[in-house]
């Protein structure tokens, strides 16, 4: 059966997005085009890896040939959820990044994973013999927009830990600064639980200790006026 390829040459959107609550989310690339949706899944890294590559790959074709580059910024035209429901057609094994002089536009190519290797020359080929595939023609412009707003997708998952960095999971969090205590993702403000060590705060080290001292003064009072 020949392979099927999904081609977008003047998609209306293409955009990474997620399903399900952070901690637990899954990450998708929807290309729309009028009445017609492509969703495919695939994982956080390879997300991350794709808009990394489509930075270089634009700075490249400018230092090359002089193609004019939007420039960066942190505004991002779409923030609008995936279209719904998400039907992923499959989940990507391989990614393929292009540049198509003619067109002047960054081709992306998500293939299908697959059982054991194949001929990686089909990447951005249309051969009938591969996996499934959805290739999309970004304009630089559409491409830019699309790794900032991956790049936003990304970060917007779990709240990373205040002490070792890692991202906090909905029932609580093993911290490796902490020996494995168990902390709730809503951290108490109070020095109680805090290590000095951890941030070698001098301040910090100090009202930890004048703490130990008022706790071991008790209800010893003094008569007369306080000083």
């Amino acid at each position: 059966m020949p392979r099927a390829i999904h081609v977008f040459r003047s998609p209306d959107r293409f955009v990474a997005g997620t399903v399900g609550a952070p901690g637990d989310r899954t990450f998708y690339l929807q290309a729309t085009h009028e009445a017609r949706v492509v969703s495919v899944m695939l994982e956080k890294q390879q997300v991350q890896i794709l808009a990394d590559r489509i930075g270089a790959l634009l700075e490249e074709i400018n230092r090359r040939f002089g193609t004019p580059l939007p420039p960066e910024s942190d505004h991002i035209e779409d923030l609008s959820p995936l279209i719904m429901p998400v039907d992923a057609e499959f989940r990507v094994g391989t990614m393929g990044l292009g540049w198509d002089a003619e067109s002047e536009a960054v081709v992306v190519e998500l293939l299908a994973i697959t059982e054991g290797e194949f001929d990686e020359s089909v990447v951005l080929d249309d051969t009938d013999e591969g996996p499934d595939a959805v290739r999309v023609f970004l304009s630089t412009a559409a491409a830019r927009e699309f790794a900032a707003r991956s790049t936003r997708v990304i970060s917007a998952g779990r709240e990373p830990c205040p002490l070792c960095g890692l991202p906090l999971d909905p029932s609580g969090h093993m911290c490796v600064r902490t020996n494995g205590y168990k902390r709730e993702i809503t951290f108490d403000k109070s020095l109680d639980f805090v290590d000095p060590d951890v941030f070698d705060d001098p301040d910090l080290r100090a009202a930890l200790e004048d703490d130990d001292d008022d706790d071991g003064q008790g209800d010893d009072t003094t008569d007369g006026p306080s000083r």
